[in-house]
């Protein structure tokens, strides 16, 4: 059989959970005799390709590489639905003949890819990675900062996000208001009254607000009428999709790990507890929050590692910089995957502590792997996995005095934050992942 996946971006430059978890289907399937193609894309603002589709080899598979600067999107729904990627899209599918065809995301390539599969009739098949299919910002984030349950029927919301983020640059004009997330909700319901307006009537705000609204029935109906089934890594996950009114046939399947198993080494008495952070250093994710929660901690109690790339929010960065001054908290920027364990085995624990809904985040399933209590915001996309006293603890969502609490507790009495890495486990891993989703083809098919 031959299985060609779709994803928005791959190694080597890309190589975050979404692209890990498609090499690992990937491998899995040719082990097992499949011929597997994979196909990414570059973004709009990366280095220009030669050409609009060039291939190259990665860990031994062809990976197809679409570039988006020779296709830009200039509008709201061309992030969504770019009809002009439909037959770029076409013709690909036509030259690959895939049996199966598994998006893993449908960023760059957008739903345009759905209308192209479903007529060359073949079976596709998706996981959901994230809040893609009916969010905005893909983050289920409201403009005030709040956990969203999706788009309200007016759509009113999901301008408020869109304004919010428009407004972050701006310095003048009525839209530096929504900087402020309830002045945003505030500008996004009197918005759908003033675009009725002579003047504003079918002018760009106008049909960008439009865009925005008719986002979620687009995808929706594109998904519904083209995916034969779907994978969710999370309960929580399909829960938001199915109430979002995604009719797609869903399987909750748990990711799996492939990471060294071997148990933490004994702590000497004179160890001082290693908290760690591993992820983006983004505001959603709450580095801020840790720094703030570890710095009222004792003076010398321990020490925090916070690895991630320092180039994505510079504003961010500085002020992160600034709050860790004179601190024990060391900034180690990125490394490679493969040294993901290595790393882990040396934290104490691992605190995830984002604002947002995390949907099963990889590293949050490396450190069970690896005997690593985590120490989690609570939103349902992680405390699926987390229970409190057995393998972590999980503390109030953007609350840093919370987490200050949590961690107090282990910092004073650090042999109950060690013999927590005795119960702290995750079997899972990606053969069984394969295997499962795999056989989800197999019973749709028959």
């Amino acid at each position: 059989m031959k299985i060609v996946f779709f994803v928005h971006c791959f190694f080597p430059d890309h190589f975050y959970g979404t692209e890990t978890y498609t090499l690992e289907l990937a491998k899995n399937y040719k082990s097992w005799g499949h011929e597997v193609v994979i196909v990414s894309a570059l973004f709009q603002g990366e280095p220009a390709a030669e050409q609009l589709v060039t291939t190259y080899q990665h860990e031994g598979f062809e990976v197809v590489c679409i570039d988006k600067n020779k296709i830009p999107h200039s509008t709201i729904k061309e992030t969504y639905y770019q009809a002009e990627m439909r037959p770029v899209l076409t013709d690909l599918l036509a030259e690959l003949k895939p049996d199966i065809v598994h998006v893993t995301h449908l960023i760059n390539h957008t739903s345009a890819l759905l209308e192209a599969t479903k007529a060359l009739g073949i079976p596709t098949y998706a996981t959901f990675t994230d809040f893609f299919g009916f969010c905005l910002t893909n983050k289920l984030e409201a403009a005030d900062g709040a956990l969203c349950a999706g788009p309200s029927p007016s759509r009113s919301n999901c301008v408020a996000c869109y304004l919010k983020e428009s407004a972050r640059t701006a310095n003048d004009g009525w839209l530096k208001y929504a900087k402020n997330g309830t002045s945003a909700k505030l500008i996004a319901s009197v918005a759908t009254t003033l675009r009725k307006l002579p003047g504003i009537k079918n002018g760009v705000f106008d049909t960008t607000i439009d865009y925005i609204a008719d986002r979620p029935d687009i995808l929706g109906a594109l998904y519904n009428g083209s995916y034969s089934g779907a994978v969710a890594p999370t309960t929580f996950l399909k829960e938001a999709y199915v109430n979002n009114d995604i009719k797609v046939p869903m399987k909750t399947l748990w990711f799996g790990i492939d990471v060294d198993r071997t148990e933490k080494p004994e702590r000497p008495a004179d160890h001082i507890p290693t908290i760690g952070f591993i992820g983006q250093i983004a505001p959603h994710k709450g580095t801020d929050l840790l720094i703030d929660a570890f710095n009222r901690l004792p003076v010398g109690s321990a020490r925090l590692l916070i690895y991630g790339p320092t180039d994505q929010d510079p504003a961010y960065m500085e002020e992160l910089k600034a709050k860790s001054a004179g601190t024990q908290i060391e900034f180690r920027g990125v490394f490679e995957s493969k040294d993901m364990a290595n790393i882990l085995r040396d934290m104490d624990t691992l605190v995830i502590p984002s604002r947002w809904y995390e949907n099963s985040p990889l590293v949050l399933l490396n450190a069970l792997a690896t005997h690593t209590p985590a120490l989690v915001s609570d939103v349902r996309g992680m405390t699926e996995f987390v229970e409190a006293g057995v393998n972590g603890e999980i503390f109030d969502r953007g609350s840093a005095e919370d987490l200050y609490r949590k961690l107090s507790v282990w910092v004073a009495n650090p042999k109950k934050l060690y013999e927590l890495a005795k119960t702290t486990t995750y079997e899972r891993t990606p053969e069984i992942m394969a295997k499962e989703t795999f056989a989800m083809y197999m019973k749709t098919a028959g």
